[in-house]
């Protein structure tokens, strides 16, 4: 293959963030219908550098090709929207059934958050796995609250391998997520600025005293109502097609979210609390997209390295 041709394809294949099984799928149709039609520009009487030229130009640009390909295979059903929405369907129903504080309901609703999870990353990681995904941060989340009960010397042991493994997992999932497509990133981490903004309403100085559980039961409501609206906004997202959408549904339901639980809380929440959970939620909008360039940058990098660096003998 050519390199103007490898070039055109791989500007393709970087703005497609569909499904790595189906990208392969799509590129490989391409290079059989550029082929194809190489073949007949080529017994027309064109040079293969004149056909190649002439066949890239019908074909039009790479990255308005890569937009229709992404807006025809990115629409999920709804059968996809309702898994989608499912976890925060799950921690919705936790509150709006005030059965959030039964160890066995929240044991039962964590377990399908790990397992679906680990389900669908080893399987073809489908959009609405992301989600799930983002929930799966709540036992961790939870696990580090734990350590901080322990006697002070064990809390100084463990801590610090607990951030350990908790930034290599995450940094893991973020990566490899981020290599596909930085929006689902956001659609994966968009209940944590609402979920910390409920944190330090009910929590504040993330101590549990019995005012704690009081606090749960009279806000119980909204919270269900904010997850509620999370959950549909997640199924809205898997039924749109179109990405400017999609990004714009996701900002503007996050922060009006955001925006309903700090008038809930009736002033129990800063304007400088309030003001930083803005900042992180806009943060998962602004830092994913810089990781997706940084990530491009550093494997066209090295692609160029190996291209050039002579084999060993």
């Amino acid at each position: 293959m050519t390199t103007a041709r490898n070039h055109y394809l791989e500007i393709i294949r970087d703005n497609l963030r569909i499904n790595l099984v189906e990208e392969k799928e799509v590129i490989n149709e391409l290079e059989t219908h550029i082929e194809d039609r190489l073949d007949e520009l080529k017994e027309s009487g064109l040079s293969e550098e004149e056909a190649e030229r002439t066949c890239l130009g019908l074909l039009g640009s790479a990255k308005v090709i890569a937009k229709q390909i992404y807006e025809a295979h990115s629409q999920g059903n709804w059968r996809q929207a309702f898994l989608a929405a499912t976890p925060h369907l799950l921690f919705s129903a936790l509150f709006a059934l005030n059965w959030w504080h039964h160890i066995g309901w929240l044991s039962v609703i964590l377990v399908m958050v790990i397992g679906t999870s680990i389900y669908g990353w080893w399987h073809g990681k489908p959009a609405w796995v992301f989600p799930w995904l983002g929930y799966s941060l709540v036992p961790v989340a939870i696990l580090g609250l734990i350590l901080l009960y322990l006697p002070r010397e064990w809390s100084l042991l463990t801590i610090p391998f607990y951030f350990l493994l908790a930034l290599w997992w995450l940094f893991c999932i973020v990566i490899q997520t981020t290599r596909r497509d930085w929006l689902l990133i956001s659609l994966m981490l968009l209940p944590m600025p609402i979920i910390i903004g409920w944190f330090l309403t009910l929590v504040p100085g993330a101590r549990i005293t019995g005012q704690t559980f009081e606090r749960v039961n009279y806000f119980a409501p909204w919270i269900a109502l904010s997850f509620l609206i999370l959950a549909l906004t997640i199924a809205a997202f898997i039924r749109l097609r179109q990405r400017w959408l999609r990004i714009a549904l996701l900002s503007i339901s996050g922060l009006l979210t955001m925006t309903l639980v700090v008038y809930y809380v009736g002033g129990r929440l800063s304007t400088e609390t309030f003001a930083g959970l803005i900042l992180v939620m806009w943060g998962l909008f602004l830092i994913p997209p810089l990781m997706e360039r940084w990530l491009r940058k550093s494997r066209r990098i090295l692609e160029r390295y190996a291209l050039f660096t002579p084999p060993h003998r």
